[in-house]
């Protein structure tokens, strides 16, 4: 499977509406730089987005609203938060 921006947006997109863990997407992302087809037109900046996500589970460098809000721009789209009474 080629990895596109549109897959790794739906990956930030899962984890920010809490459908998977901060960890699955952490070896998702691991698993992609060592085993995954980036498409190549744009391969250098999947590998950047992609590499900071497999560090989000460090201490030192975390995933705030802010790093995913700037991952999605970066990969060409932009975060809207619908705010709903529960």
């Amino acid at each position: 499977m080629t990895i596109t921006r549109q897959v790794v947006v739906d990956n930030i997109a899962a984890y920010v509406h809490h459908e998977i863990t901060l960890a699955q997407l952490v070896d998702w992302a691991e698993c992609i730089l060592v085993e995954g087809e980036l498409e190549t037109a744009d391969a250098a900046m999947l590998s950047q987005v992609i590499a900071r996500l497999g560090v989000a589970d460090v201490r030192a460098f975390g995933l705030a609203w802010e790093d995913c809000e700037g991952l999605l721009r970066q990969l060409g789209f932009f975060p809207r938060v619908e705010v709903v009474a529960v």
